[in-house]
C-alpha cells in the first residue's frame, strides 16, 4: 500500500519546481493529485458514489504514476524512523516548504535534519498554517531516512509539537460543489494519458526544439529561478486554476501560486493588449463548449512544455467542456508554434472539482527552489 510518506517521498520534490511537472513535474505531483482528488466529498448518495468509483481509479493511477516519475533515490522507504528535536528554520513559500530540525543523530551527535513537504498551499489543505512551527519549537516527527546513515534528509508522516499538537500528511475532508458554467477550483485528474513531465514524445518538433529536447535536463527548469509559464504548460501544472466571471462578457482564470492572470473575452474585446506569457484571449460557445484562442504570446522558456520553449508565434485553441455532472472540466488544446513545430499538436486533458476556495499566493525564493539538489534529486 502506497502510504503518505511514500508518496510524498516518490512525488514530492518539485511542485512548481520540477514538473513537467511525467518526468518532470512527478515528485510533487502525484501528492498533489491525491491530495486534491481526496476531496471529492459531495451530501448526495449520488456524487459520493460517482466520487468512490473515481477515487479508486485515482488511486491506481497513482500508485503507477509514482514508480513511473522521479523520486529521492536516496530515502529508505522501508526505513521508518522517529526523532525528537528542536526546529531551526520553518520556510513557508514556494515550491515547497521545509523544515529543519536540529535533533541527534544515531551517534548522539546534535545534526541539522532536513524535511521536504508540499507547497504551502497543499499544506494548509492538510490543516498545516505558516504559523505551525516557528524556530525553537520542540517537535517530534515520524518519516523515511535517508539511505545514507551520514546524510540527514528525512520524509513525513506525521509531526508533533511539544505542546501535543500533531500535524499529519492526510488531506482534511471538504464538500465540492460541482460546476454548471466552468466557475470554480479545478486541478489536473489523472485520467486518460497521463501528462509528462519531460518533453512529450511523438511531438512535430522542428531542429531547433528537437536540439531542446536532446538537451533536457530537469535543473534547467526555470521554476529553479522562480518563472512562471503561460499556457499550455501553466494548465499542464498540479496546481488548482479557478475560473471565474468578471462579467456576462469575460472569463477569468487564475492559477495559484502563479503571477498573473487570463482574460477571456466573450465581447467587447480590446483592439489590442500587450504581449505577455499569458496571450490575449478571445472566447466564443459552440453549443455547451467554450471555445477560446489565444495569441499574442511573448517568449517564454518551457512555454510549451517541459524542456521546449515557445515563441511570439504561439497560438493556442482550447476546447472546455463539463463533465462527471459538472466535478470535471475536459480540455482539447491545439499548439501552434512554427519556430519549435513542424504543424500543431493537439492533446487532451482533464481537471477535476474541488472546495471552491481563496487563493493562496506566497513567494518563490530560489533558495527554496533549490533545495531538492540537497534531497539527492534522480532520475
Amino acid at each position: 500500500m502506497m502510504t503518505s510518506d511514500n508518496i510524498l517521498v516518490i512525488t514530492s520534490i518539485i511542485s512548481i519546481v520540477l514538473h513537467d511537472y511525467y518526468n518532470l513535474y512527478a515528485p510533487c505531483d502525484a501528492l498533489n493529485d491525491r491530495l486534491y482528488k481526496d476531496q471529492f466529498k459531495m451530501k448526495k448518495t449520488t456524487h459520493k458514489f460517482l466520487q468512490q468509483i473515481l477515487m479508486i481509479s485515482l488511486g491506481l493511477s497513482l500508485a503507477i504514476a509514482a514508480h513511473a516519475h522521479h523520486s529521492h533515490s536516496n530515502i529508505d522507504r522501508n526505513n521508518i524512523k522517529q526523532h525528537t528535536g528542536v526546529v531551526s528554520d520553518y520556510s513557508w513559500s514556494m515550491p515547497h516548504v521545509y523544515l529543519k530540525v536540529m535533533a541527534p543523530n544515531q551517534e548522539g551527535d546534535v545534526v541539522e535534519y532536513s524535511i521536504e513537504l508540499l507547497h504551502p498551499p497543499g499544506m494548509q489543505r492538510m490543516g498545516w498554517e505558516k504559523g505551525s512551527f516557528k524556530p525553537g519549537d520542540r517537535i517530534t516527527w515520524s518519516g523515511a531516512s535517508d539511505r545514507n546513515p551520514n546524510r540527514y534528509y528525512s520524509g513525513l508522516e506525521w509531526a508533533e509539537r511539544g505542546d501535543g499538537v500533531r500535524f499529519n500528511t492526510e488531506n482534511q475532508e471538504e464538500e465540492v460543489q460541482p460546476s454548471t458554467d466552468f466557475t470554480g477550483v479545478w486541478v489536473r485528474d489523472l485520467q486518460g494519458e497521463r501528462p509528462t513531465y519531460a518533453p512529450p514524445s511523438g511531438w512535430p518538433y522542428n531542429e531547433l526544439a528537437q536540439e531542446q529536447v536532446d538537451n533536457y535536463d530537469e535543473v534547467q527548469n526555470p521554476a529553479l529561478d522562480c518563472e512562471d509559464q503561460g499556457p499550455p504548460r501553466a494548465t499542464l501544472l498540479p496546481y488548482p486554476v479557478r475560473i471565474s466571471r468578471q462579467d456576462e462578457d469575460t472569463f477569468i482564470i487564475e492559477y495559484e501560486l502563479r503571477k498573473g492572470s487570463r482574460v477571456i473575452y466573450l465581447d467587447n474585446a480590446p483592439d489590442s493588449v500587450e504581449s505577455s506569457i499569458w496571450g490575449y484571449s478571445v472566447g466564443h460557445f459552440e453549443d455547451d463548449e467554450l471555445v477560446v484562442e489565444t495569441s499574442n504570446f511573448s517568449s517564454n522558456r518551457w512555454g510549451n512544455h517541459a524542456g521546449v520553449n515557445s515563441s511570439t508565434q504561439k497560438h493556442l485553441v482550447e476546447r472546455f467542456s463539463l463533465s462527471n455532472n459538472g466535478l470535471s472540466l475536459d480540455i482539447q488544446m491545439t499548439l501552434t508554434d512554427p519556430v519549435y513545430l513542424t504543424e500543431p499538436v493537439t492533446f487532451d486533458y482533464h481537471m477535476a472539482k474541488i472546495m471552491d476556495r481563496d487563493f493562496v499566493q506566497v513567494s518563490c525564493t530560489t533558495e527554496n527552489a533549490r533545495l531538492f539538489l540537497e534531497g539527492g534529486y534522480s532520475r
